[in-house]
């Protein structure tokens, strides 16, 4: 868990009275998440009845970025994508300061996590991501995707050091892959038609499930935590999320079945291009190379927090080498054209 900032009840009453939201009857720091603080917040509302929101603290992300990623929920709240809905106070506005620091206040999620996902989780997940793709072309605000290409390039210098020799030439040598990747014909052409919002950040921890009807069949209540969220290729998040959803998680090993199901229930929504089928494998490279850096980063160049426990870096090395020993094409595998 990370708290950076603490917040006492008066501070969030406050914020839950200009909202005109209720009266607190909780508040909690949520136990997940190194990028924020985060806060359970439980009140009454006017009608009598227990409401439930999330307050998010922005340690990092400055209030000129923050506008992207809150009007980006709301966009696609409001387009019938199940994400938490920010709320806005009088004048419609939906960023606040708390504690010194910029903040909102969004709807809870019902459910849970599924940390043992099956095909009909991913089928589920799959399907709402091509949903929020196709929701997210029309929003209008522009940010690149800031864990992206050229953060990659800033920060693998700094981590060099930290690295063995077989690491550092994993490093080196996977870069200039996607250096060059980045400066192909196809790659350009997904960049200027196939892109737009994403999210980026899509694990199995960031998407909540409720029981639903018959064992074992649950149902997807929503996508949250949006804030690495940014502008990118559409195959981008695809890839984020086959490398979560879709692998043992002993070894990196992509489960090829499963990422199947997962590419079929997108495509239902929005079928890939032929240059998207190309560079997947090239893509599932690129998204592990990103999560393996700032893993890395968050070990060895931590910030301080209250309480904060960075993940294992080396579950993101397993599966970079995965993915470059075994590369997977999702149309030889089983998945309909």
């Amino acid at each position: 868990m990370a708290v950076f900032t603490e917040v006492s009840p008066a501070q969030a009453q406050a914020l839950l009275d200009h909202l005109r939201l209720g009266q607190l009857s909780s508040l909690r720091g949520i136990g997940a998440g190194i990028e924020n603080t985060n806060y359970f917040v439980d009140c009454t509302g006017d009608d009598g009845h227990l409401h439930r929101y999330v307050l998010t603290l922005f340690e990092r992300l400055t209030a000129e970025q923050l506008p992207f990623y809150l009007r980006l929920m709301q966009h696609l709240a409001q387009r019938g994508v199940p994400v938490p809905e920010p709320h806005a106070d009088a004048a419609g506005d939906i960023l606040f300061q708390v504690a010194g620091k910029p903040a909102a206040i969004v709807d809870r999620l019902h459910g849970g996590h599924q940390m043992a996902p099956d095909a009909f989780h991913c089928q589920q997940v799959g399907a709402t991501l091509a949903q929020m793709h196709l929701a997210g072309r029309d929003f209008p605000l522009k940010q690149p995707n800031l864990r992206g290409l050229a953060w990659w390039r800033e920060v693998a210098p700094q981590l060099l050091p930290f690295l063995d020799e077989a690491q550092a030439s994993l490093l080196r040598s996977e870069l200039a892959y996607q250096e060059q990747l980045a400066a192909s014909a196809d790659y350009a052409h997904l960049r200027a038609e196939l892109s737009g919002p994403i999210h980026a950040d899509l694990f199995r921890d960031n998407v909540m499930f409720e029981p639903g009807e018959g064992p074992g069949r649950e149902r997807l209540t929503g996508f949250f935590d949006f804030y690495f969220a940014g502008c990118d290729t559409w195959l981008f998040d695809l890839a984020v999320c086959l490398n979560d959803w879709c692998i043992d998680l002993s070894d990196g090993r992509l489960i090829e079945e499963r990422a199947a199901v997962f590419v079929a229930a997108y495509e239902s929504v929005r079928p890939l291009s032929g240059a998207e089928h190309r560079l997947l494998p090239a893509l599932l490279r690129a998204a592990a190379l990103r999560f393996w850096l700032s893993r890395l980063f968050d070990l060895h160049l931590p910030r301080e927090a209250s309480l904060l426990k960075a993940h294992d870096p080396r579950h993101f090395e397993r599966v970079l080498r995965a993915r470059i020993d075994r590369p997977w094409h999702a149309l030889h595998d089983g998945v309909a054209e």
